[in-house]
């Protein structure tokens, strides 16, 4: 579904990804892992349209999608839980999932499924977002994404400062989209938690992967996440 090949892209003058590749096959969940500045919010932005491409091609559904606009991208089923969730703090939670939400024919995701997914949502479906805790903010910011209906879902930091019992229930929740055929490229520091979801991690190290494969395999070689991870 998603096959990243020979990207380059950066900010100005300044070039972050160097030849970064990636894939994801359809019903996959892959993960994006590095330590701090090493360029995977970069390769989001890049892949989202958000930043330009220098070279390189961007791969999804057999179509090269590389320098399309982010509208463009997002109605061709790639959806995105930015870094930071970025809710909009003045609307309702209900507000905030249904102002981007898409129907089509086949559609999975409706209001009804995302409230089923996060009972807390419903509960707090006239709230104002800013009123959210962080934890509950990163379920609606993956419901409003969800409610895109992609077929690509991109969690970029997928529970960075959240507190451990709201990380499990984030990793419970993927765990599901992942059973039910949901394609899904994460970016998080944990690979423990991971290892129970991921099919392949993709390593990177100054903007590019130096290490794809299975975290059975990372797992064998120890020395490679203590290399690029400082774990």
């Amino acid at each position: 579904m998603l096959k990243v090949d020979g990207l380059e892209a950066g900010y100005g003058r300044s070039q972050v990804l160097f030849g970064m590749t990636l894939a994801a096959e359809e019903g996959e969940v892959v993960s994006l892992v590095g330590r701090n500045g090493m360029g995977k919010t970069t390769t989001v932005n890049t892949l989202m349209g958000l930043l330009p491409v220098r070279r390189g091609r961007i791969g999804f559904d057999g179509a090269d999608i590389a320098g399309r606009a982010p509208n463009r991208i997002a109605r061709a089923g790639i959806g995105l839980v930015p870094e930071g969730r970025r809710v909009f703090a003045s609307l309702s939670v209900e507000e905030n999932l249904v102002a981007t939400a898409r129907r089509g024919a086949g559609a999975r995701w409706g209001l009804a499924d995302v409230f089923g997914l996060f009972p807390r949502l419903q509960e707090r479906r006239r709230q104002s977002a800013r009123t959210l805790s962080g934890g509950e903010q990163q379920m609606l910011a993956i419901g409003r994404a969800l409610l895109t209906n992609p077929r690509l879902l991109i969690l970029d930091e997928a529970t960075e400062g959240l507190a451990p019992i709201i990380r499990q229930e984030i990793w419970a929740c993927l765990g599901r989209l992942k059973a039910e055929g949901q394609t899904i490229l994460v970016i998080d520091k944990n690979l423990k938690e991971m290892a129970r979801l991921v099919d392949r991690h993709h390593l990177i190290e100054k903007g590019r992967v130096v290490w794809a494969g299975s975290p059975e395999a990372l797992a064998r070689e120890p020395d490679l996440a203590h290399r690029h991870l400082g774990l």
